[in-house]
């Protein structure tokens, strides 16, 4: 449609359609449109909603509309009609191109069983990604150790002495934050791992490989290279668990590459373990003067897959067939893993 992006209203939500699939809109926008042919053209101001989706059709006119234009639909002459002043305007199909369309429409990859699914069902690190709260206080940049890139910020309404006694302790201890992901040594497995627990008599699928632009293959090609290069994922032949890439693009405008469990999810059961309650942890730190908060680096890849679950958790490319070591972002139970494993970590000294 050729849309400049500054030309689109911000709305956020889904679109769905009859069969419950859903496709984010990208934003909205106010266009006029004419119908017919000179003289019996009427023009009106019509509301789109864009979508990024495969389909023959560049644009669908809803009810709202063809109400507006007071338009008399009829499929079997493949003929619209609608008031024009006095005259009567009309809109002719051309029996040839429907055909055509309704074709090609059965070309369109469809999304795999179980209909599409949100980003964020994907991976919940998006939604953490919108714009932040500002700062109560200004904040100052403070270097650890070498290289000169381990640096972290802290607060400047401190006063001098509680300021030098948490530089010290930092410093003292900046060999036990994570630089990098070569900085992970992970969790034991004897320690936590994480587990799938398949339904017995649950049929694995096998998803049938999507296309993608060029554009997003580099994007899954280049991640991958990295979750190979820190041993997060290993490459497998014969899976007979197989899930596609989706690939989402962040605010910054780089990709992120989720992974699509719907079907594994759907075939394992929900782990109950508690999570937090966020006003029971607004509660607990009342009357402290220092509250003390862990960013933890890359979340869930701490925790190692179960070896005989690895294979299980495995998508494809166009560079072949990967399966995750560490547990990835999307599996249905990941959160309750990661929070038992921060319960036990921290046992006695949180709250």
């Amino acid at each position: 449609m050729q849309l400049l992006a500054g030309w689109l209203q911000e709305c956020s939500g889904n679109l769905y359609s009859f069969a419950g699939e859903s496709v984010p809109i990208k934003g909205t926008v106010e266009l006029k449109t004419s119908f017919g042919e000179q003289p019996d053209v009427k023009t009106i101001l019509i509301l789109y909603t864009v979508v990024d989706a495969p389909a023959s059709y560049n644009i669908f006119i809803g009810r709202p509309s063809l109400n507006r234009l007071g338009a008399i639909v009829s499929a079997r002459y493949l003929c619209m009609k609608f008031p024009v002043g006095r005259r009567v305007g009309s809109v002719w199909a051309d029996s040839q191109v429907a055909r055509r369309c309704y074709e090609d429409s059965l070309k369109v990859e469809k999304n795999a069983p179980g209909g599409a699914v949100n980003a964020l069902d994907l991976d919940p690190r998006g939604q953490y990604e919108h714009e932040r709260p500002h700062l109560a206080e200004d904040l100052k940049e403070i270097r650890l150790g070498y290289p000169l890139e381990q640096t972290t910020k802290i607060g400047t309404v401190m006063n001098h002495e509680e300021k030098g006694l948490l530089i010290a302790f930092l410093k003292a201890n900046h060999n036990v934050f994570a630089w990098s992901a070569r900085d992970m040594p992970g969790v034991s497995l004897d320690f936590m791992c994480h587990r799938l627990s398949v339904e017995q008599g649950a049929k694995p699928v096998a998803q049938k490989k999507r296309k993608r632009e060029e554009e997003k293959c580099e994007a899954a090609r280049e991640e991958t290279c990295k979750l190979l290069s820190v041993g997060f994922v290993r490459e497998v032949q014969y899976p007979i668990w197989l899930a596609n890439v989706v690939m989402v693009k962040k605010p910054n405008g780089k990709w992120r590459m989720c992974t699509d469990y719907t079907d594994l999810n759907k075939a394992c059961p929900k782990d109950p373990y508690p999570l937090p309650n966020i006003d029971r942890l607004v509660d607990s730190v009342a009357g402290f003067a220092l509250l003390s908060f862990m960013d933890a680096y890359s979340w869930y890849n701490q925790i190692r897959m179960h070896p005989q679950d690895e294979v299980k958790t495995t998508f494809i490319t166009n560079e072949g067939a990967f399966c995750y070591r560490v547990v990835p972002f999307g599996l249905k139970n990941a959160e309750a893993t990661y929070q038992r494993l921060m319960d036990k970590i921290f046992q006695g000294v949180l709250g």
